[in-house]
C-alpha cells in the first residue's frame, strides 16, 4: 500500500485567470506528485508501511528525518492546501467564523491584509497560516514542509502556498499578487469555517 496523488477538489479550469490550468498541471500533478512519489519509495526502508500520513510526519519528526519531514509534510499541505480553494464566487466568512474574525482583526479586510503580509514577508520557501489557538484566531508562518501535524495544539484554518512553483507560471514570482489573487477570490471559506472543529489535521491525512 502507499498514499495517493488526491484528485483536485475542482476542474482544473474553475479558478479561471487567478491560477491557470497550467499552473495546476504543474503544482499538483508534478510538484505534489513528486512528493507522493518520493515518500512512497522509503515507506518499506523506514518500517513505515501502513502508516497514515500524520503518523509518518510526526516519526519523521522524532527521528529527525529532515528529508522524509519534508516530503511527507508538503504531501500534507497541499492536499489541505487545495481544500482551502474554491472557484471564485464572491465566496466571504459567515457564521462563527466571521465572528472570530471580526472579534480578533475587527474586519475581514483587516485579516486579509496580515494574512497577504504574513504569506510575502515570509522568508523563502514556505507556507502562511490562519489558525485557531485555543478560541482565538491567529496568523503565522512556516518553512519550507513544515506543517501543523508538527506543532501540538495547532488547528489549521487556512493556509497560501508561497513557494516559487506556486506562482512562478501565472504571475511570473510576484508572489504580492499572487497571494492577493488567491486570498481574495479563491479562498473556500466553508471548508475553513468547518476546521473550527479542530480536525482540520485528519481532513488532509491518508493513510497508506
Amino acid at each position: 500500500m502507499a498514499f495517493i496523488l488526491p484528485e483536485l477538489p475542482f476542474d482544473k479550469e474553475a479558478l479561471g485567470d487567478f491560477m491557470s490550468a497550467e499552473t495546476l498541471e504543474f503544482h499538483h500533478g508534478k510538484h505534489h506528485k513528486a512528493y507522493v512519489d518520493k515518500v512512497n519509495g522509503w515507506l518499506g526502508e523506514k518500517g513505515l508501511e501502513g502508516a497514515s500520513l500524520s503518523q509518518v510526519i510526526r516519526t519523521a519528526t522524532e527521528r529527525g528525518d529532515k528529508g522524509l519531514f519534508n516530503n511527507s509534510g508538503q504531501i500534507w499541505n497541499h492536499n489541505f492546501f487545495w481544500q482551502c480553494l474554491a472557484p471564485p464566487q464572491g465566496q466571504r466568512p459567515t457564521g462563527k467564523l466571521a465572528a472570530l474574525i471580526e472579534e480578533g482583526f475587527g474586519s475581514t479586510e483587516t485579516m486579509l491584509s496580515q494574512l497577504k503580509d504574513e504569506a510575502v514577508g515570509h522568508f523563502a520557501s514556505g507556507w502562511a497560516w490562519l489558525v485557531l489557538d485555543q478560541d482565538k484566531l491567529k496568523i503565522t508562518s512556516l518553512h519550507d514542509g513544515d506543517n501543523p501535524v508538527a506543532h501540538d495544539g495547532m488547528k489549521p484554518l487556512l493556509t497560501v502556498d508561497v513557494w516559487e512553483h506556486a506562482y512562478y507560471i501565472d504571475y511570473r514570482n510576484q508572489r504580492p499578487v499572487f497571494v492577493d489573487a488567491v486570498l481574495n477570490n479563491l479562498i473556500n471559506w466553508e471548508f475553513v469555517a468547518e476546521n473550527l472543529d479542530g480536525n482540520g489535521i485528519a481532513r488532509a491525512d491518508q493513510q497508506s
